[in-house]
């Protein structure tokens, strides 16, 4: 019995939790309310913000309460374009402008779009990293849904009166300078998570990994390894459809 392996470990917890301390709070979309669903509602950026542990930067946009005399300020996912000042308008009568949110229905094909929302009221789930965008591609007018092109190049079905913000996610770019050290890549993942460095299996003993030990650094068995193995032998390629390299042009996952 070797020991308990890092990736048996790691979902106990314990010094692999998130570190979400300094983080300024959860990016989201308003609350799905009337005056969205049937006009629209006009909040203004007041701030843009550097969330640590993310690579986009955030937006402080206050509305005003409709129901009661306060305002409410609402963080979400900044679009690239967006500056203090700007009026962002929010609902179904909102126009196509970069960084107002309206429902993928009203939108026109071939809308470039972030933040969107998977499940109707879940305040935007999809395409909210830096520099990333889905695409609208087609409405399905009897049906009420509307097919989407992720980040992923996958292409989704979901409902028309789902929700996105207009426009690409800022901070664009960022993964196209290197590193270049070894401190930068231990900061970044400082305020994300302890997954940094990371020791191969080859490079470990036989009691720490099923890949380590030998004379030399090889896996010495396939890396392939099937969907319900016990939890300390499940490294490698788990439930590979395909191995090797991809060669070719990317073909674009078409699901219904």
């Amino acid at each position: 019995m070797g020991r308990v392996i890092r990736g048996q470990r790691k979902g106990a917890g314990s010094v692999f939790k998130s570190h979400c301390h300094h983080r300024k709070g959860p990016a989201q979309l308003r609350v799905l309310d009337y005056s969205e669903r049937h006009g629209y509602i006009k909040g203004i950026v007041k701030d843009i913000i550097h969330d640590p542990g993310r690579g986009a930067p955030l937006a402080r946009i206050v509305f005003r309460d409709p129901l009661r005399y306060k305002k409410r300020t609402e963080l979400m996912v900044a679009a690239e374009g967006m500056y203090t000042g700007q009026f962002i308008y929010c609902g179904k009568k909102a126009t196509l402008n970069i960084g107002n949110v309206l429902p993928v229905g009203t939108m026109p094909e071939g809308t470039i779009i972030c933040g969107l929302e998977e499940k109707t009221g879940d305040r935007g789930r999809l395409a909210r990293a830096s520099g990333n965008y889905a695409t609208v591609i087609a409405h399905n007018l009897e049906t009420k849904k509307t097919r989407v092109k992720l980040p992923s190049g996958a292409k989704k079905v979901i409902p028309s009166t789902n929700r996105a913000m207009v426009g690409i996610v800022a901070g664009g770019g960022r993964i196209d300078k290197p590193m270049l050290k070894a401190g930068r890549a231990y900061h970044k993942y400082k305020v994300k998570r302890n997954c940094w460095p990371r020791v191969r299996g080859v490079a470990m003993n036989p009691v720490d990994h099923p890949h380590g030990g030998g004379n030399h650094q090889h896996i010495g068995k396939p890396s392939t390894v099937r969907r319900d193995r016990s939890a300390g032998r499940k490294v490698g390629l788990i439930a590979a459809r395909r191995t090797g390299l991809l060669r070719g042009t990317k073909k674009v996952k078409d699901t219904e």
